[in-house]
């Protein structure tokens, strides 16, 4: 039998999202998103921020669409990483890679658009 690593969420982003270029040309977007969880009988929320990493002609459409308070459905995997700080403390950082994003929202108003992207291929 197989594994599986595919994450489905939807929320709300907390921020504009960043832009970089990888030294082979690639455009990147990162941006952070916002679940919210209800527990128990009083329906006390949780909220639990994502660190969200979208590659390519994804990430262009989401660099030039995406604002803060958007309300989005990301579809990816998750992709762990570690790095030290200072030397000797080592800590790990988990983001979603994202292969695909909807807009459910029209800039964060209540009205699907129905706009997606998906990544056609993702470097790793």
């Amino acid at each position: 039998m197989g594994t599986i690593n595919k994450v489905i969420l939807i929320g709300r982003l907390g921020k504009d999202p960043e832009e970089r270029t990888t030294a082979g040309g690639t455009r990147v977007s990162n941006f952070s998103l916002a679940t919210d969880t209800y527990h128990g009988n009083n329906g006390e929320k949780t909220t639990e921020w994502h660190r969200v990493k979208v590659f390519g002609k994804t990430a262009e459409q989401c660099i030039q669409y995406l604002r803060k308070g958007r309300l989005i459905c990301v579809e990816g995997s998750l992709q762990t990483r570690s790095y030290e700080k200072p030397p000797g403390d080592k800590r790990y950082v988990t983001d979603v890679v994202a292969a695909r994003v909807t807009f459910l929202d029209a800039k964060g108003n209540g009205h699907p658009d129905h706009a997606a992207a998906e990544e056609e291929e993702m470097p790793f």
